[in-house]
């Protein structure tokens, strides 16, 4: 019992600086990046407007690519029909990488702040940037 309270202490020690980081870094998260949608083909569109929604887009455009490849590779379907009724070629490349060719300010921003490594360019040739 005489250790005890050197036990104590350095219990108090341990949990001080295992948690350091948590505590010094707390309320001041990075702010959000904002991808850039300044490129060529974009600015030359009359309608600014994606194959769906933007809020749909940036929770869900992972599972549209994947569903889109799915309906391409297996089942032979290369159309897409979008909630406006607009018709699209199910592509990464030749539809959403038209516009978006800026890849480095507009999907690695959001993906390196996020921390994902999505495996498109495994099977996609990864875009030159202009």
């Amino acid at each position: 019992m005489n250790d005890f309270r050197y036990i104590i202490t350095g219990l108090v020690l341990f949990i001080v600086l295992v948690t350091f980081p948590l505590w010094t870094r707390a309320g001041k998260a990075a702010p959000a990046p904002v991808p850039s949608l300044e490129t060529q083909a974009i600015q030359q569109l009359e309608e600014k407007q994606c194959v769906e929604g933007t809020e749909y887009m940036r929770a869900n455009h992972m599972s549209l690519l994947e569903e889109w490849r799915n309906q391409v590779v297996r089942e032979g379907k290369r159309t897409y029909v979008a909630g406006n009724g607009k018709e699209y070629e199910m592509s990464l490349q030749k539809t959403c990488l038209q516009c978006h060719s800026n890849k480095s300010q507009f999907c690695d921003q959001c993906h390196n702040y996020l921390g994902v490594q999505p495996d498109c360019w495994t099977c996609h040739i990864e875009p030159k940037e202009s």
